[in-house]
């Protein structure tokens, strides 16, 4: 049976107290940063678990990758943990997609929150459980991050209420209303895993993409890929992160617009999620609603996706 018709699996929100767990399922991270960023979780008031194996260093990766993936598979199974929060992207998560055991997964379903790198793991997750994920900052990345990405991760890992986000400062590519599951995350990553069994469909559903230090060649031809595959075909609308480091917004904006223009679909830029000053945590696999015109996205924590 498809996956497409199993019902999403909602993990549990966070109380005060709960133990999370650190995984590193991607490229070392700076021990300070991980430190300060503990301590901005441990401020929010949960307990923090960091595997000994995520210290591990194996060139450019947090240790071996059955190391990397027995971290998340033990978190996962590990009742006293009640989320999972990423150290680090980098890269990595996709050396180990085939080592997760999905089965166990889908019987212990909790917060599993990342980005960049861990768009492979949000989106396999997605892919083979039906699990709702956060595209959220990590660790690592909390020391540097805004009041107001804090809170916002906060309010993500902790409540379930609906909830909208007015993006003031976003760009109208092509205006419209779309409703469906919203996926995506890393643009490069999501490249990657075209052709493998760990990349959803879109269809009828609500693509978010964001990325760093891509030339404008790149995302052109990365897009282009994509359309060429069929990842595209029956997408429901479109919302833009951030693009740090490509070159002009504008720029950026008329690649996607000649990519997606004969596209019937809504498309609104201009989000701050992703690589950008800002990253504000969104959900991945819940019932999405892009106004694009209104330059909103709102979210129910539902199973009608």
């Amino acid at each position: 049976m498809s996956n497409r018709k199993r019902d999403i699996l909602i993990p549990a929100k966070l109380e005060p107290g709960d133990t999370v767990g650190i995984a590193a399922p991607g490229s070392p991270f700076n021990l300070k940063e991980l430190k300060t960023g503990i301590s901005v979780l441990e401020s929010m008031g949960f307990k923090i678990y960091c595997p000994e194996s995520i210290f591990d260093r194996k060139r450019y990766l947090a240790g071996s990758d059955g190391n990397r993936a027995a971290v998340l598979n033990n978190l996962f199974a590990d009742i006293d943990i009640k989320a999972i929060i990423c150290a680090r992207g980098g890269f990595g998560s996709m050396r180990i997609l085939s080592l997760l055991d999905y089965d166990m997964i889908s019987k212990n379903p909790k917060i599993l929150a990342g980005y960049s790198d861990i768009t492979a793991l949000l989106s396999s997750l997605y892919e083979k459980c039906r699990l709702v994920t956060l595209h959220s900052p990590m660790v690592a990345t909390l020391p540097e991050a805004s009041k107001r990405t804090k809170s916002a991760m906060f309010s993500a890992l902790t409540s379930r209420p609906a909830f909208g986000i007015e993006i003031k400062k976003g760009v109208v590519l092509k205006a419209g209303i779309a409703t469906g599951a919203l996926l995506g995350g890393n643009l490069a990553t999501l490249c990657h895993l075209v052709g493998t069994s760990f990349l959803p469909s879109y269809r009828g559903r609500i693509l978010f993409m964001e990325e760093r230090g891509e030339a404008l060649y790149r995302i052109d031809r990365m897009l282009t890929q994509m359309k060429l595959a069929g990842c595209f075909d029956g997408l429901a609308g479109l919302l833009l992160g951030s693009f740090t480091d490509c070159g002009p917004a504008r720029d950026v904006y008329k690649i996607v617009t000649g990519v997606f223009g004969e596209m019937d679909i809504p498309v609104l830029a201009g989000f701050n999620g992703g690589h950008g000053k800002e990253n504000i945590t969104i959900p991945f696999g819940i019932k999405t609603t892009l106004d694009a015109g209104s330059k909103l996205v709102s979210f129910e924590w539902q199973q009608t996706c």
